[in-house]
């Protein structure tokens, strides 16, 4: 969280709109930080927030963030008007109920879950993936204790077992729902977690091991379908009954359309529950996320809650309660406009615009690849050692030219390795395609021509990087 400044240390300027912002109709400064004393006219209100935000990045340069950045006309009017209509009354609104409750079916029916195409599947929308991943492991953890119960055992030291590569609400779940959380290590050039070393380290506290279909890092799909195996053989042995949550953020919506023979979700057995996010590979825009469970025994019932005050018996396990219907109503609105064919039609541009950018880096030679070619669309790509740059160099040079190209370090283990990420979205063309490795070669003559390092100094400047960058979120 970046550091406020005290209001007491701020100069007049830092504390007020001056009256030269839009000074023509304006004859006194707003205060920033305290509510005004007089109303503005409207369309002074729009124009000091609309060219405030539009100092920001350009969204469609923008290839840090995995988020939807444009929509369709249509999707856009559906959003705003499902602003007011309240996604927690069902009461009031049961037809916006229903849409949600199939486009929980869809997905479950696409991830395979059973008995899914007459409806009745397990799931809900969530507020991005964050509220989803926190079901889920809300639920992994009920049913541990359950189970534990059930057989007289202490339910006091539960713990989830994933890789160094989760994403940050992973890290948010176990401390704020205080369970231990075993992370396994990384190494230079494997960045994912193996069935090995996930039968070494469950026990009878795992409440459940989280595999990454497409891990933030790289892009890379963790072979769900042989931890599954892995994991079946230590069940089967000790009499566990350790179950799989994937955490298909990115690629639960990438899968069924780029590689449809691979299995990773409830074709696996031990799968358990699934989370998505709408807003990313689900074409939406932030926030909206789902998170699918195989049946009615993954999810207890301890989750569910009932409420009756807003004018009918309504169930609900979300973490949050009212939210607007604008997510829902733009997820559905992609799965009808789109279907199968739509979204495996646009998954592929994305792919084939991912490869172009990966065949002209690898061109370059000044990069190691780290993304797997089976994975997300996007590149992950390091700095060969001993050029006169970094990462952080490139990164920072990329963008004057307006890009927004993210230098990171890997987890733990991993963290001498840095390394930068492109992701591909819907509305990167290819002559953006062309452009972005047009300007990654303008860097590169301007960076190469620096002095160059000798090795000592190399090694200070990249451990002084390691330290001011430990992470991505």
């Amino acid at each position: 969280m970046k550091e406020q400044k005290s209001l007491n240390n701020m100069s007049k300027n830092d504390l007020h709109h001056s009256c030269s912002y839009a000074g023509r109709y304006m004859t006194e400064p707003i205060p920033k930080y305290t509510l005004p004393e007089d109303s503005l006219p409207s369309d002074l209100a729009y124009r000091l927030i609309h060219d405030e935000i539009s100092i920001d990045g350009r969204p469609g340069q923008n290839l840090a963030t995995f988020c939807t950045t444009w929509m369709e006309p249509e999707a856009d009017k559906l959003i705003v008007e499902g602003i007011h209509y309240n996604l927690a009354d069902e009461d009031e609104y049961p037809h916006v109920i229903e849409i949600q409750e199939r486009c929980v079916n869809m997905l479950a029916n696409l991830f395979h879950a059973p008995s899914t195409e007459h409806g009745g599947a397990i799931g809900t929308a969530t507020i991005g993936s964050s509220e989803a991943m926190m079901l889920a492991g809300l639920a992994l953890k009920f049913n541990w204790r359950d189970r534990r119960l059930k057989k007289e055992k202490p339910v006091d030291k539960p713990n989830l077992v994933m890789g160094n590569n989760v994403q940050i609400c992973w890290k948010k779940f176990a401390r704020y729902f205080d369970v231990e959380p075993k992370y396994l290590p990384l190494e230079p050039g494997r960045y994912v977690i193996t069935p090995e070393q996930i039968a070494e380290a469950v026990d009878e506290n795992t409440i459940g091991v989280c595999a990454v279909l497409g891990s933030t890092f790289t892009g890379e799909f963790e072979a769900v379908k042989e931890i599954g195996e892995a994991l079946t053989k230590v069940n089967d042995e000790k009499g566990w009954d350790i179950p799989i949550h994937v955490d298909g953020a990115s690629g639960a919506m990438v899968a069924p359309f780029l590689y449809p023979e691979l299995e990773w979700d409830f074709q696996v057995p031990l799968v358990r529950s699934i989370n998505v996010s709408g807003h990313k590979y689900g074409l939406c825009y932030p926030g909206i996320g789902w998170v699918i469970f195989r049946n009615k025994e993954a999810l207890p019932e301890d989750l569910i809650f009932h409420v009756n005050y807003l004018g009918g018996d309504m169930p609900t396990f979300n973490l949050n309660f009212s939210r607007p219907a604008s997510g829902v109503l733009s997820q559905y609105y992609n799965f009808l406009h789109l279907g199968h064919e739509g979204f495996t039609n646009i998954m592929r541009g994305l792919k084939a615009n991912s490869d172009f950018i990966r065949e002209e880096i690898i061109k370059m030679g000044e990069f190691d690849i780290l993304s797997d070619d089976h994975s997300l669309p996007l590149v992950a790509w390091a700095c060969k050692h001993n050029r006169p740059f970094t990462a952080f160099d490139l990164s920072d040079k990329l963008r004057e030219r307006g890009w927004i190209v993210p230098a990171y370090t890997m987890p733990k283990n991993a963290e001498k390795i840095a390394c930068m990420r492109a992701v591909v979205r819907e509305g990167m063309s290819r002559d953006l395609a062309e452009n972005l490795v047009r300007d990654i070669r303008w860097a590169l003559e301007i960076l190469n021509k620096l002095k160059p390092r000798n090795a000592a100094e190399y090694i200070y400047l990249e451990n002084l990087q390691l330290e001011k960058n430990t992470g991505i979120c």
